[in-house]
C-alpha cells in the first residue's frame, strides 16, 4: 500500500498529459504499460538488496562505488530528491490555489505551495512509520476520486474517440520518447526503494508488494493524466501539459483533492528520503534524523517558491535518467553479479576492508557512471538513438562495469600468483 500510493501522485498524473496529443492516446497507453513494467524491474532488484541487508539506497552505494565514492551519488540523490519536492509542492499549491479562487476569489499559488510543503515536513518527521501509518488511506481514498474521474471521462466519450485524436506532430514527441520519460520515472523512485523495502517481512513480500504496488500506481496516475487531457482536447479545450488548472477545470475539486492528498503521500516519502539519504551517508557518523529533517524540511519549503521549474520538468526527467540509470546498473551488477548476492559486514566500516578500494573509491564505478551519464545525454539530444536513451545506457553501464572488475580481479590474481611463486621460490633458495 505504501508504494501503491507513492506514485498517485500528481507529477505522475501530469507527466501522462504529456503525451498526448503528441502521440496517439493508445500508443501512449501501451508505452506507460511497457515503460512501467520495464522500470520496475530496476526498482525491485534495488529495494530486494534493501530487504537483504537492511541498508538504505544510498548506503548500499557504498558496496559498488566505496566508502568514500558513494558520497557522490548520495549528493545527487539529495539535489534530486530537491527538485521532486519542489515539483510536488508546486503543483500541490497550484491545485489548492485554484480550488480557493474559485470560490474566495482570492490567489497566491506561492503560499499554498509553502503551507503544502510545510504539511509534509511535518509528516516527515514522524519517520517510516507515520508515513506507513497514513499512506495506505491516502491510496484508498485516491483511487476512489481517480475512479470518478475516469467514469466522468468515459462516461462523456467513448474509449474510441479518445484513440481517434489526431497526434500533433508539432510538438516534437515519439513513441521512444515516451517510454523513456515513463522508465526515467522508475528510476527517479528507486532512490527510495532500498529505503522502504529494507523494513519488509521478506524478500518474496517485498518484490512482489513493491513490484504491484508501484506499478499499478503508475499505470494510472499516468493513464489518468493522458486521459485527462484528452477529456480536455475532445472538449473543445487547449491541450496544455503539465499544468493542473487545466484538467482541475473540467472535473472539479475531485481531482483537486486528489493532487493535494497525492502531494501529501508522495512528498513526504520523497523528504524522508532525503533525509536518510544525509543520515546514513557514511558509517559511524551518523547525524540525528530531526536536525537534519528540520534543515532539509526548510530548503525544501523555501525552494516550493520557484516555480519557473516546472517549465524545466521533462529536462529533469531526462537528467534523473542520466545521473542514476548508470548508478542502479552497476549497483545490480555488482551485488547479484560480482558479489554473488553477498555483501559482508565490511560495508558498514567507516575506513579500511573490502569495499574500500582505492582510498575509499572504486574507480571503476565512478568512470562507468561518467561514461553511462555522458551517453545516456548523448543519446538524448544529439545522437538521438532509435531504442531510446535509458535502456542502451542501463545495458552499456552494466557490462562496463562487469567487465572493468573482471579485469581488475584477474590481475589482482595474477599478482597473488606471482607473490606466492616467488615466496616459494625464496623457500627454495633458503632451502
Amino acid at each position: 500500500m505504501i508504494w501503491l500510493a507513492a506514485n498517485l501522485v500528481v507529477t505522475t498524473l501530469l507527466t501522462g498529459t504529456l503525451f498526448v496529443p503528441g502521440v496517439g492516446y493508445g500508443t501512449a497507453l501501451l508505452m506507460i504499460v511497457l515503460g512501467t513494467l520495464a522500470g520496475a524491474v530496476v526498482l525491485t532488484l534495488v529495494g530486494n538488496i534493501g530487504t537483504r541487508t537492511g541498508l538504505p539506497t544510498m548506503a548500499l552505494t557504498r558496496g559498488a562505488f566505496g566508502t568514500r565514492g558513494s558520497l557522490l551519488p548520495v549528493a545527487a540523490n539529495v539535489v534530486i530528491l530537491m527538485g521532486w519536492s519542489w515539483v510536488q509542492a508546486m503543483l500541490a499549491g497550484l491545485a489548492v490555489d485554484y480550488l480557493v479562487a474559485s470560490v474566495t476569489g482570492f490567489s497566491n499559488p506561492a503560499l499554498f505551495a509553502v503551507l503544502c510543503q510545510v504539511l509534509v515536513v511535518c509528516l516527515a518527521i514522524f519517520g517510516h512509520e507515520g508515513i506507513a501509518r497514513v499512506e495506505p488511506w491516502l491510496a484508498v481514498l485516491i483511487l476512489l476520486i481517480m475512479g470518478y474521474v475516469f467514469a466522468t471521462a468515459f462516461g462523456t466519450f467513448s474509449f474510441g474517440e479518445f484513440t481517434a485524436i489526431a497526434q500533433d506532430q508539432a510538438i516534437g514527441l515519439t513513441t521512444i520518447t515516451v517510454l523513456d520519460v515513463v522508465i526515467a520515472t522508475a528510476i527517479s523512485w528507486t532512490v527510495l526503494s532500498a529505503d522502504f523495502n529494507r523494513l519488509a517481512r521478506s524478500q518474496r513480500a517485498g518484490m512482489i508488494g513493491s513490484g504491484i504496488g508501484y506499478s499499478l500506481s503508475t499505470i494510472l496516475s499516468m493513464s489518468l493524466g493522458a486521459t485527462a487531457i484528452g477529456f480536455v482536447v475532445l472538449s473543445g479545450g487547449e491541450a496544455v501539459p503539465f499544468d493542473p488548472a487545466v484538467i482541475v477545470g473540467p472535473f472539479g475539486w475531485p481531482l483537486a483533492v486528489v493532487i493535494f492528498m497525492s502531494v501529501m503521500a508522495t512528498n513526504t516519502m520523497v523528504v524522508y528520503g532525503m533525509v536518510t539519504s544525509v543520515v546514513n551517508a557514511l558509517p559511524g557518523r551518523r547525524l540525528p534524523f530531526l536536525g537534519v529533517a528540520l534543515v532539509l524540511g526548510l530548503v525544501s519549503v523555501i525552494g516550493s517558491t520557484w516555480f519557473g521549474l516546472l517549465e524545466q520538468f521533462t529536462g529533469f526527467l531526462v537528467m534523473i535518467g542520466a545521473f542514476f540509470v548508470p548508478v542502479f546498473a552497476i549497483m545490480i551488477a555488482d551485488y547479484y553479479l560480482v558479489r554473488r548476492a553477498n555483501y559482508t559486514v565490511d560495508v558498514l566500516r567507516a575506513a579500511g576492508g573490502r569495499y574500500w578500494y582505492t582510498g575509499g573509491v572504486n574507480w571503476i564505478a565512478i568512470v562507468v557512471w561518467v561514461v553511462g551519464a555522458v551517453l545516456s545525454y548523448l543519446w538524448t539530444y544529439v545522437w538521438i538513438s532509435p531504442v531510446g536513451a535509458t535502456l542502451p545506457a542501463f545495458a552499456v553501464s552494466l557490462l562496463l562495469y562487469l567487465g572493468g572488475m573482471k579485469a581488475v580481479r584477474a590481475r589482482a590474481a595474477e599478482g597473488r600468483q606471482r607473490h606466492l611463486a616467488e615466496q616459494v621460490e625464496d623457500d627454495a633458495v633458503r632451502a
